[in-house]
């Protein structure tokens, strides 16, 4: 059973780099209850599939799955959302996501504070707008 789990999160992994999103999302629903590990990551991978494929609510939804699915929700589970919602030109979703975030005492690295930059660069009208990302 234990290979079968790596097999799964790999192929999930493996939709997440090819940018196959529905692929990833597909795999990621036959893992059922593999464990806590396992299961943050293939949930990561999926957001990120979605971030890759242009699909920003769907990575955002999968992220909003993961609390009451009892899977932890790390520091790349931000940061994936956050690069979706970049990607999205939606940065409403980036900020609320860089703000929950630390309330939920959540790490926040450089690349969590510049996608949410980013975010603002492309969407206009946000607050961060005139604050220079980390390490520029």
């Amino acid at each position: 059973v234990e290979v079968s789990r790596i097999s799964s999160n790999a192929a999930v992994r493996g939709g997440e780099k090819g940018g196959q999103w529905q692929k990833a999302l597909e795999l990621r629903g036959t893992m059922g209850q593999a464990s806590g590990e396992m299961r943050t990551t293939s949930y990561n991978a999926a957001i990120r599939a979605c971030e890759n494929g242009g699909e920003w609510q769907r990575a955002l939804a999968i992220m909003g799955t993961m609390g009451w699915a009892s899977v932890e929700v790390s520091t790349i589970s931000y940061n994936a959302a956050i690069s979706a919602g970049e990607k999205g030109g939606e940065w409403q979703k980036a900020v609320a996501l860089l703000s929950t975030m630390g309330q939920a005492s959540v790490e926040m690295r450089t690349i969590s504070y510049n996608a949410a930059f980013s975010a603002c660069e492309i969407g206009g009208g946000c607050p961060l707008r005139n604050v220079r990302p980390l390490g520029s």
